[in-house]
């Protein structure tokens, strides 16, 4: 008697997937098992839909991608394209419980991830840089936002776990660690933490002077290339 496919869908699968990566376990706890039994149904029904794990992340990240092209919009120079692009992609991953994660364990073989990296590539199609100095544009500014929303989920998870194990925020730690410590070895890093500067970290102005600094940089390399 041949098996009857469960009554499910992928739509279904795919956002108990993102209620469970929004768990406090996280990508660490994140199993077929642990996905159907959220979904009622015995984890064998989930390979009617999906391979494997690395399947399902392979269509969460095309998902996160189709979201990001979505949502972009700009129709301004290259400069105005890739900071559009960069806060369109942080808004979405920000959004997206463990999409960082997601994205960087999974290769670009989903056709949004294509159609992402494209457009990315599109953005400064129209400079004179070489095709490698493009290619290395588009790397190092999706690293950039990888890695800019990575620290701050990392952070909040750190946070929340010093809190539940010993009741304290980070910063009282850090404080009693640094008044612990020599003028030599941590004074201008004890004073800039003292006066608040560290709270910039993970905000949007923090965000957004990291990619002028990466703009600031193309546009040097796209002016050497006109001389």
């Amino acid at each position: 008697m041949k098996k009857q496919q469960p009554q499910i869908s992928e739509d279904k699968i795919l956002e108990a997937s993102w209620e469970l990566l929004g768990e406090e376990e996280g990508i660490e706890k994140f199993s077929l098992r642990r996905l159907a039994e959220r979904l009622g149904i015995q984890a064998p029904s989930l390979y009617w839909y999906f391979k494997s794990k690395q399947h399902l992340y392979q269509r969460l990240a095309n998902q996160v991608s189709k979201t990001i092209l979505e949502e972009f919009n700009s129709d301004g120079d290259w400069k105005e394209q890739l900071t559009a692009l960069a806060l369109t992609q942080r808004n979405v991953l920000s959004r997206y419980p463990c999409s960082t994660q997601l994205m960087m364990m999974t290769l670009p073989h989903e056709p949004d991830i294509i159609r992402f990296t494209n457009r990315m590539l599109l953005c400064v199609e129209a400079t004179p840089m070489t095709r490698e100095q493009k290619l290395q544009v588009v790397n190092t500014l999706v690293n950039y936002v990888f890695y800019f929303v990575l620290d701050n989920y990392q952070h909040e998870r750190n946070v929340t776990v010093m809190l539940k194990e010993k009741g304290t925020e980070p910063g009282e730690e850090l404080i009693r660690l640094l008044d612990d410590m020599s003028e030599t070895d941590a004074g201008l890093f004890r004073r800039m933490f003292k006066s608040g500067l560290f709270q910039v970290m993970g905000s949007d102005t923090s965000f957004e002077f990291g990619l002028n600094l990466i703009l600031l940089g193309i546009e040097q390399v796209i002016k050497e290339q006109e001389k």
